[in-house]
């Protein structure tokens, strides 16, 4: 019975090492992204459609979407950016090489493939793999 329970332990590590890969041990499927309205603590901050704050605010983002920000305000016009996403190259190439084509079929799937494009955006400063701060401005004189 020891034997059994031993090789079933065994076997369940086994498998979850297998069906991880670099891209969602290292950063997962999600981030944490923190939007702050720069300069208008009064705003209404939306991501993708949903209000998540006002002024600033913290959630988690799906990492193979773009993320839509809005800045709705009294007195000021609506403030829309798209940041779009970058594939994680350096992820790729550690999956493959150590996980095969079942870690990047996983990192593919599981959408940790992608990143905020921080390089591209100013406005975007990455904390760590897993924290972005976007910091978006109105454009809106009050």
């Amino acid at each position: 019975m020891r034997k059994a329970s031993v090789f079933i332990f065994v076997m369940a590590i086994s498998s979850s090492l297998l069906f991880s890969s670099c891209g969602v041990m290292f950063g997962g499927s999600k981030y944490q992204g923190k939007i702050v309205a720069t300069n208008h603590p009064n705003a209404e901050i939306y991501a993708n459609g949903q209000k998540i704050g006002v002024g600033e605010a913290t959630s988690l983002f799906y990492r193979d979407e773009p993320l839509k920000i809005e800045l709705k305000e009294e007195g000021c016009e609506t403030k829309s950016v798209t940041f779009e996403k970058k594939f994680r190259t350096g992820n790729f190439i550690l999956s493959v090489f150590s996980f095969g084509l079942i870690g990047l079929a996983v990192d593919l799937g599981a959408g940790a493939s992608y990143k905020p494009n921080h390089k591209r955006y100013p406005n975007i400063k990455k904390e760590t793999n897993k924290n972005f701060t976007f910091n978006v401005d109105s454009d809106c004189k009050k």
